[in-house]
Order: C-alpha cells, then structure tokens, then sequence
C-alpha cells in the first residue's frame, strides 16, 4: 500500500470535468508516481483524468500538480507480492 500526499492548482480545473453525483460534485483525477524524485523530492504527478477517447487521440493532459509518496509499505520492510523465479531458485528447499 501507498499513501500519496500531493496539492493540486484549483485554478487549472476544468469546470466542464466536474460531474455532478448523487452525494455532490465530484471530479477524477489520475496520479502517476515517478521512480525518482524531481528536484523539490516530489514523484507524484496529478492529472484531470482521461476519457478513453481523449486518450485515443492523444489530447494534452492537463496537469494540476504534484507530490510525494508518503508512505510505501514495502518499503517499510513489509511482505511484497510473491518472488520472482530467480529468487525462488535461490531458495534452499
């Protein structure tokens, strides 16, 4: 598990990407965490997200700001998802 802290610009928000629910307005939002930080320590990037149209024709993402991983359990020394096969031929068993 991984938890993300990061701040997004509210002036960048597209107002027509607002979706109005049941319980409020809601908007989606697509976070991709780099494998390096940036010079600030930040690897998080936010995104309006993308409809799968928008995707297709390779429309410019609008970028609404940044952060970092807070916390990463497998980094914390956690158990990981399985082996890999060169690690389980190492196994003594």
């Amino acid at each position: 598990m991984q938890i993300l802290n990061f701040s997004i610009n509210l002036e960048k928000i597209d107002k027509s990407k607002i979706i109005k629910g049941k319980k409020g307005k809601y908007l989606n939002l697509t976070a991709f965490v780099a494998d390096e930080d940036d010079q600030f320590g930040n690897n998080v990037s936010v995104i309006h997200s993308q409809s799968e149209e928008e995707r297709k024709e390779k429309a410019d993402r609008i970028y609404l700001g940044n952060g970092k991983v807070a916390y990463d359990s497998n980094a914390d020394g956690q158990a990981q998802e399985g082996l890999s096969e060169e690690e389980e031929d190492d196994l003594p068993f």
